[in-house]
């Protein structure tokens, strides 16, 4: 009898299971197919049938890039890993099955080692009224739905007589001065900028960014010399950075600050917090500050044959002597050398543990803009930005994904950035569509626009 099944696997057939099909899943599952011996194979499982290369969702924000030029599908990345779509509902450790909600129904794939790569998800309990008032940037669909919002309130700008209510509307406030939330600032305040010209009834005043850190500067994890350069660049592209400012309380209206203070925004980008996926509870496997401990090859203490890498793992680099950060080019090199701890594993050898020395870090920030740290050199301006792109592209998969971009991103180097508010509407919901809610027109508190007011958009200096 056919059975109605994914292709299970024939009992000859040993299977290492990877869970998530991020930087880290997909490149471990390309690394092990060149090392593993019959009749192993990889059976890589993922919710999505795309990596997204989190890096570029800001640009995504300012339609520096569009969405799908930001993710690469899973199925072009991998030659003889089978690709499960599917979402993970539970782990057997006693049968070694892990459960899936699959297109054809629920499925039991069986395992023999299994690695967890899920990465995390956003928090966004961290500041109350954050979950139903701010907008993360943590998926490529967080990114678009921001964009559309931003076009959205410009929009509505020009159809509001309040002077009150259009500053609010023109008011975006970042919180989290990390690499996202100064690359997500410096993209929202060039890609406003440059929309000006197309809604001629928004006065450049009325359009604000401000970028809340809390902290005494900008990208702590790079040298703070550069975090000083992000910030100035930020400031001359009109952005307010407020430092060692904490979100204390969101609401329709805007933020309300730690030190008591308030910012009046209709529009709040949220860049800060993570949480482990669920699976990690489940498991009950033991926690470092919201991510799993291992051990230093990276396999999970007390649960033979699991194994965990990525920005869900905590993986101490012996390099460094310290734990490695949630980065892709981290998890790029633990996927490089769990394949090779996992081929050893199989062989009966000893593992090794992880060692990296980092290349460097890099931010953008804003158009033809950058700061970065490559192998202990500082770079900022145009050199970082083009380091930063050039990256990127190099990462991405097949060549022709790669000159997709290198084209769009050079036409974007010489024109404006697109406005266009991208609804996907189907055919029988074009007509009597409820409108969208309605921003409220509350009051604003007199405190709401303190002494730092952020200088306008339209009095900034030129892109670069």
């Amino acid at each position: 009898m056919k059975p109605d099944s994914l292709d299970i696997p024939a009992p000859a057939e040993r299977n290492i299971l990877v869970i998530g099909g991020g930087f880290a899943g997909t490149t471990l599952a390309r690394a092990l197919e060149r090392r593993l011996p019959a009749p192993w194979r990889v059976v890589l499982v993922s919710r999505e049938s795309y990596t997204t290369f989190n890096p570029m969702l800001a640009e995504v924000v300012g339609a520096s890039v569009f969405p799908e030029q930001v993710i690469a599908p899973i199925r072009q990345m991998l030659r003889r890993t089978r690709f499960v779509m599917g979402t993970v509902t539970g782990v057997d450790l006693e049968t070694r099955q892990v459960r899936a909600e699959t297109l054809a129904g629920p499925q039991a794939l069986p395992f023999e080692h299994l690695v967890l790569a899920f990465g995390t998800r956003a928090n966004l309990a961290l500041v109350p009224g954050m979950a139903e008032h701010a907008l993360p940037l943590k998926l490529v669909g967080d990114a678009l739905f921001i964009r559309n919002r931003v076009l959205q309130r410009v929009a509505r700008i020009e159809l509001e007589s309040d002077p009150v209510l259009r500053r609010r509307l023109g008011h975006f406030v970042v919180v989290g001065g990390g690499f996202s939330g100064v690359e997500v600032a410096g993209e929202l305040a060039d890609f406003l900028r440059g929309a000006l010209r197309y809604y001629p009834r928004v006065k450049p005043d009325e359009l604000r960014v401000t970028i809340l850190q809390d902290g005494a500067r900008l990208l702590p994890e790079l040298p703070e010399a550069l975090g000083r350069r992000a910030a100035r660049a930020l400031e001359r592209r009109g952005v307010a950075v407020h430092l060692g400012s904490r979100a204390a309380g969101v609401d329709a209206g805007g933020v309300d600050l730690a030190d008591g203070g308030r910012l009046a925004a209709a529009t709040v980008i949220c860049t800060i917090g993570t949480r482990p996926h669920r699976l990690v509870e489940q498991l009950g496997v033991p926690l470092v500050r919201g991510r799993i401990d291992t051990q230093a090859d990276m396999a999970v203490p007390g649960l033979p044959g699991i194994w965990a890498l990525g920005d869900c793992a905590r993986v101490a680099n012996a390099a460094s002597g310290a734990d490695s950060p949630p980065t892709a080019q981290f998890a790029v090199a633990q996927a490089g050398q769990l394949a090779g701890n996992l081929a050893a594993a199989i062989a009966g050898r000893e593992t090794r543990p992880f060692a990296h020395v980092s290349k460097g870090m890099m931010a953008t920030v804003g158009h033809l803009n950058g700061v970065a740290q490559v192998f202990g050199l500082p770079l900022a301006g145009l050199p970082a930005w083009l380091l930063w792109r050039a990256c990127y592209l190099l990462r991405m998969p097949t060549l022709g994904r790669k000159l997709h971009i290198w084209a769009e991103w050079t036409w974007g180097m010489f024109f404006r950035a697109d406005i266009t508010h991208l609804r996907f509407t189907r055919s029988g919901e074009t007509e009597d569509e409820p409108a969208a809610p309605p921003i409220p027109r509350c009051e604003i508190p007199a405190r709401s626009e303190p002494a730092r007011t952020p200088q306008a958009l339209g009095a900034a200096g030129n892109r670069g």
